[in-house]
């Protein structure tokens, strides 16, 4: 494990702490405000950050271990957004909660114990037409993207 590891996942907590007093805060009528870019309710898009963006983990872990990525368009990650959406309409609070805790922490635990040379190492990811580290995945799938959302979320809930 390296000292850029265990910041990264400290940003990666201090990320899904965030997400997940939010959530436990969120009250009811905030809970089903759509947001404005997602087009999904507030719940819905907690628990796509913690269902879709967390489990990055999967491709971190094939970049370590230098397997080649699939090939994956952003129309692909679009429809199984929207999906997931559809499938999850009526989640609860309890539910994203766990989804949050559980991924989340598994992401950040999994991060913390690389080495600066696995965060260093890439892949070539179709969806950016070139090559990315594990770290770039992470920051740019959770805490930007996913950044992204929280924010979202947050206007749609007025907070």
């Amino acid at each position: 494990m390296s000292e850029r590891a265990q910041e990264l996942a400290k940003s990666l907590r201090a990320f899904n702490r965030g997400v997940i007093a939010f959530v436990e805060g969120c009250a009811e009528e905030q809970w089903n405000k759509v947001c404005a870019w997602e087009q999904w309710p507030v719940g819905v898009t907690a628990r796509h950050i913690g269902a879709g963006h967390y489990t990055i983990l999967d491709l971190v872990k094939m970049i370590v271990a230098g397997e080649k990525l699939p090939e994956i368009t952003a129309a692909q990650i679009v429809e199984m957004a929207n999906r997931h959406a559809v499938e999850h309409a009526d989640c609860k609070k309890a539910e994203v909660l766990e989804v949050l805790e559980k991924n989340g922490e598994m992401l950040a635990a999994y991060v913390a114990g690389l080495k600066d040379a696995e965060l260093d190492r890439s892949a070539h990811l179709a969806l950016v037409k070139g090559n990315v580290t594990a770290q770039q995945v992470v920051e740019m799938v959770v805490l930007q993207s996913g950044g992204e959302h929280f924010a979202n979320m947050k206007i749609a809930a007025g907070s």
